[in-house]
Order: C-alpha cells, then sequence, then structure tokens
C-alpha cells in the first residue's frame, strides 16, 4: 500500500553533514507520525527523530537533538533528515518509517558512515 525509499547516505568526514530523504508512494492519508531511525553493527534499533504529518511537531533524543533535524513536504509526500556534526558514533543504517493506526512502514536503509 504504501512505498518508501531512502536516499542521501554515504561517507562523510567527522564535523561534516548529510541530509537524507525518504520518499513515499502510495495512499499516506492515514500516516500520522514519520520518524528516522538507525541501526550500527551489534546494537539495537533507536530512534533519531520523529514528526507528525499534520502539525510538523518534532521529538528528539538527547544523543541527536541539536545536531539532528527531522522536516518533511507534505505536498512530496516526503520526509527529511538534516545530520550536522557527525560523529563516527552515528554510523549506522538509517531507516525511516511511517506509522498508521496499528501497523507502519518502513524503507530499505540508507548507509551512513561517519570516518576520516
Amino acid at each position: 500500500q504504501v512505498q518508501l525509499v531512502e536516499s542521501g547516505g554515504g561517507l562523510v568526514q567527522p564535523g561534516g553533514s548529510l541530509r537524507l530523504s525518504c520518499a513515499a508512494s502510495g495512499d499516506i492519508s492515514r500516516v500520522f507520525l514519520m520518524g528516522w531511525y538507525r541501526q550500527a553493527p551489534g546494537k539495537q534499533r533507536e530512534l533519531v527523530a520523529s514528526i507528525t504529518r499534520s502539525s510538523g511537531m518534532a521529538t528528539y533524543p538527547d544523543s541527536v537533538k541539536g545536531r539532528f533535524t527531522i522536516s518533511r513536504d507534505n505536498a512530496k509526500n516526503t520526509a527529511y533528515l538534516q545530520m550536522n556534526s557527525l560523529k563516527a558514533e552515528d554510523t549506522a543504517v538509517y531507516y525511516c518509517k511511517f506509522s498508521v493506526p496499528g501497523s507502519g512502514y518502513w524503507g530499505q536503509g540508507t548507509q551512513v558512515t561517519v570516518s576520516s
């Protein structure tokens, strides 16, 4: 019903920036929350940002607060994650998720590597 495709990952130096995009196709009229998660090897998947589709209210954990910004363009059915001041510990596969009542949709993931 809903397909999500992430893009924008890659290799960046510490202190650098990347912007990830998550483009949706299909019927997203029931989506109420859009979010970004990440998973590093051997670690649990963690939420890094979420935003309500309707009002644009954003939430962040302390680990990324002040460095990452989530946004959305409802006209383009797209969510974004702007990542600044990147650190080596930000290295992970980043996934977007659109939540609907009782379920959700996941993208395929995009690799972000922060290294010199």
